[in-house]
């Protein structure tokens, strides 16, 4: 193992590089790019264990490997994903991510439009992803610029900002929900991603908004004075739900499946809640189940003169979104479960030894290095939380990151969360959500470098100096 080893781990990096050129400098999709890296790791290990007389061989069955670890994944998440993106897209065609947007300005108020386009994207991209959630929002982004005077850049880089802070940490983004999936984070722990992902994505926020306010102020917009007031723009849908009823397909899964949690924490010899109530509350809380009845909720958002067309469109264009992310979610899983498939995870066990030198904190920073390069290399966020927790997942044991609290798999939240943070950095010109703020709120790209680009590194960095303080707690 002492003379593979070294191997093992210069394979491992020749994989993560040929990612890295394959996304970064031949734009191929993710996808394409994590499987052929996943072969190509393969076919090394099996060289290297037959090169080093390894008793036993180094991923015995490639391709059944790379088809196990590619089912398993999405046998887990995948229907958490497709429900996510299906309320997501009816949220955005019925108008109710404009009720939430009004809802947040009407609390926050119109003498801190800044503040409010940031809570408002934070709030909407939960479940929404962040492009479309600033597609939706930037007619409300430009008439309150109009009615405010404010600087079209400073609302656009805080909406920009908010809606990113959530979209990268807090499920039912699905990639947040694909990353903890990888990291083995089973159905029922994924509530504790949701309660400690919160916090952290609202100091993101907040250093996202403090960017727009003290350091966009004096750039300038090419954007003109929208013709179209807010108002004209809710006109084109034939009825705004209500508040409680736009809110309901976000908090009803979230609060399930906090319910399920709570009744399944450990209490004496059981749990919190035992018996047949238990086993409901728990069952009903399970992401899939919690999703489902989001997606009930998000029917219910539908005009009483609904037309069963335009729901099937919606639903399709959810599915659409949703298969990038399946697949690329399957080819990282077909990826971890080929690493499995070697001593790799012991190899490093042995290197760090008690752990002391790289396990723990350290091992969070390692894997935000590791997310934030190759978030900047390919420009994916979604891709870069999934690939990195994939090669992570076999690696926690032997960086520490394996223990728990209890109930809590805190070892891997924090691993989650230290991604997520990688992931935010940074955004730029080969990623989509890049043109998607600049060109919405009239900035060139100079201007959208100092101003979202810059923005998502202070938020990344911000949001993992936050991580470390909570794993020197909790850790």
């Amino acid at each position: 193992m002492n003379t593979a080893g070294p191997a093992l781990l210069t394979a491992l990096a020749v994989s993560i590089g040929l990612i890295i050129v394959l996304c970064g400098r031949f734009r191929l999709h993710p996808f394409l790019a994590i499987v052929l890296s996943t072969y190509t790791f393969g076919f090394l290990a099996m060289g290297i264990g037959a090169a080093t007389g390894a008793e036993e061989r180094f991923v015995d069955d490639l391709a059944g490997t790379v088809a196990q670890g590619f089912g398993s994944i999405l046998m887990s998440i995948g229907l958490v994903i497709l429900f996510g993106t299906i309320i997501g897209k009816v949220l955005e065609r019925t108008g109710a991510a404009v009720t939430l947007a009004e809802g947040v300005l009407k609390v926050i108020g119109k003498r801190h439009p800044a503040l409010a386009m940031s809570l408002m994207g934070w709030v909407v991209s939960v479940p929404v992803f962040c492009d479309s959630g600033y597609v939706v929002l930037s007619p409300l982004q430009r008439s309150i610029a109009r009615r405010t005077g404010k600087n079209p850049v400073v609302l656009g880089t805080a909406l920009a900002t908010g809606l990113y802070a959530s979209h990268t940490f807090v499920p039912p983004t699905p990639g947040p929900i694909a990353a903890a999936g990888n990291v083995g984070i089973a159905s029922d722990g994924l509530v504790w991603v949701i309660l400690f992902g919160i916090p952290v994505s609202l100091v993101a926020a907040v250093a996202g908004l403090a960017w727009a306010l003290r350091r966009t102020g004096d750039l300038e917009s090419h954007l003109p004075d929208a013709r179209q007031t807010f108002e004209e723009y809710k006109a084109q849908f034939e009825r705004l739900p209500s508040t409680g009823r736009a809110l309901a397909p976000i908090l009803g899964p979230i609060v399930l499946m906090a319910i399920g949690s709570v009744a399944a924490f450990p209490s004496g010899d059981g749990t919190l809640v035992d018996g047949a109530l238990g086993a409901f509350l728990t069952d009903l809380g399970s992401p899939v189940n919690a999703l489902l009845i989001g997606v009930l909720l998000a029917l219910a958002l539908l005009p009483p003169r609904r037309d069963a067309k335009a729901l099937t469109t919606w639903v399709a264009e959810g599915l659409v979104d949703a298969a990038p992310i399946l697949v690329i979610t399957g080819a990282g899983g077909a990826f971890g479960e080929v690493i499995k498939g070697t001593p790799i995870a012991d190899y490093i066990g042995d290197l760090i030894g008690d752990g002391s030198a790289v396990s723990g904190i350290p091992a969070l920073l390692v894997l935000f290095g590791l997310a934030a390069l190759l978030k900047t290399a390919q420009g994916s966020t979604t891709a870069a939380l999934i690939i990195t927790s994939t090669l992570a997942q076999p690696l926690l044991p032997a960086l520490g990151l394996d223990g728990t609290i209890g109930s809590i798999p805190m070892g891997q939240v924090m691993a989650v969360l230290a991604i997520g943070a990688g992931s935010m950095v940074v955004s730029h010109v080969n990623d989509s959500y890049f043109w998607v703020v600049s060109q919405f709120a009239g900035m060139d790209v100079k201007t959208a470098y100092r101003a979202q680009t810059a923005a998502t590194a202070v938020q990344g960095v911000t949001a993992l100096s936050a991580i470390v303080l909570l794993g020197l707690v909790v850790l």
